[in-house]
This record gives structure tokens, sequence and C-alpha cells, in this order.
């Protein structure tokens, strides 16, 4: 038991999840929360924390606040707010995403731009925020969420495709970076679960019989199958992982 307490207890650490309002990163909020942690989520409106608050009301150990990615400053209050009301982070898990399906050919610069600004450049600033202060006590840990399309093109999600791989080589480039000074920086990267963000895949029977043939598993996955991986890479048992990027998938890249 002692073992386990040393390497796998965060009770009481002080964890920031972006995306926590909706899909996976919901199902990390209510995992940490158990855990015994201290939660900060970030929302993108006050319907959406009004929401969430709803959910959790009563539990003293989460709050919300509103940030939006798109903005570089709202991204710097977002961090600034939680650290004010955390007194400091421990661990961030970066779990937004937005994804806008259809032919390359028929994307607007528009678009391209709002996935590469969510999924890569809010992953970046946001983790350029917190990094000084963990830098600073020599531990820390960061936890991006890649995706599939972090090892594979995918199908009509090119900006969303160019965005997660980013997100793969950024984690890589950070954790060089920021290892030798006791900040680990990691990523999950989902299989194809059933969440808001693929829905369009999911409810098409085709694609969804598709997917389903390739996964060893023989079901889709759900956001509390992220749970454990989240929960691991925020513990001491993970301090000598660096630049990880962890395929949580069903067994989709072993077919």
């Amino acid at each position: 038991m002692a073992i386990t307490e040393e390497l796998f207890n965060i009770s009481g650490k002080r964890v920031v999840i972006t995306g926590g309002t909706g899909g996976i990163g919901a199902g990390l909020v209510s995992g940490f929360l158990a855990a015994g942690t201290q939660v900060v989520v970030s929302a993108r409106n006050e319907e959406s924390a009004a929401q969430g608050r709803a959910a959790h009301l009563g539990d003293k150990n989460i709050h919300f606040i509103e940030a939006d990615l798109m903005s570089d400053q709202s991204i710097q209050h977002f961090i600034s707010q939680a650290n004010a009301t955390l007194g400091g982070i421990d661990v961030l898990i970066q779990a937004h995403g937005n994804v806008f399906p259809g032919p390359a050919t028929q994307m607007s610069l528009d678009t391209w731009h709002e996935q590469i600004q969510v999924n890569l450049t809010a992953t970046f600033r946001l983790a350029q925020a917190v990094a000084p202060q963990m830098i600073e006590r020599k531990k820390g840990k960061i936890i991006n969420i890649a995706s599939m399309l972090t090892f594979q093109g995918g199908l009509n999600a090119s900006g969303y495709a160019a965005a997660k791989g980013g997100v793969g080589q950024l984690t890589k480039a950070l954790s060089n970076e920021w290892a030798p000074h006791g900040v680990n920086v990691n990523a999950i990267a989902p299989g194809y679960i059933k969440t808001k963000l693929n829905k369009h895949i999911w409810t098409d029977p085709v694609r969804h019989d598709q997917v389903l043939a390739r996964l060893t598993s023989g079901r889709w996955g759900e956001p509390a199958d992220l749970v454990g991986p989240a929960l691991f890479l925020a513990a001491t048992a993970s301090d000598y992982l660096h630049g990880v990027l962890l395929p949580v998938d069903g067994g989709w890249l072993s077919r």
C-alpha cells in the first residue's frame, strides 16, 4: 500500500483542465476530482460554465473560469486567474479542441486559422504561461491531448490533422527544453472516443462500422477510458516519462 501511495497519490494537487466542459475533458474533470485534486476548468462562455457548475453542485474543489482560446489575451487572463484561484499550478491538462470536417479544397482560410489557433497555438501559449513556475519549483506536469491524427492523415480533416500533428511535435520539443528542469511534458493520443467532437463519424453507420472493424478492443472508446492514463501522467509514477505520445486507442494503431 505504501508504494501505491507514493507513486500514484495526487490528492491535493492543483490541476488546470482546459476543454473540461465537454467530451474527454469532462471525463477527466470527474476523474481528477475523485482523486482528491483541486481543479480549475476553462469554459468557453458563461452558459458552459453554468452547466459545469450545475454538474458539480456543492463541490468546493472545482472552479470554472471563462476563456476564449481564439484570444491570446483571454488565454493569459485565464492562467492568471487560475493561478490566483489555486495558489499555483501543479498539473496542466490541455483537453480543448475543435474540428471542422470537410474536403480540403473547400476549407476557408478562416476555418484553417481557427483550427490551428485552438488546437495548436493555444496549446503552446497555455504551456508557455504555466512553465516558468514549474521550472522554478523544478516540478510540474503538462499533459497535452493529441489524436490519432497526430500519427495519421485522417479523412476530410486536413486542418485538424495539421494542428494535432503539431501538438505531437510541440510535446516533444517542449519536453526537450523543460525535462532538465523537472517538468514532464507528455501527451495522450485518444483513439476513436464517442464525443461531440467526432459525432459526425460515430453517427454515420458506414464510418462507425469501418472504425469498429479495426478496433481490436471490439468497441469505441468512452471519455472514462482516458482517466487512468491521465492520472498516471499526473502522478509521481510517471516522473521518468518525457516527450511521450501515449496512444489510448483500443488497438487502432496496432492493427
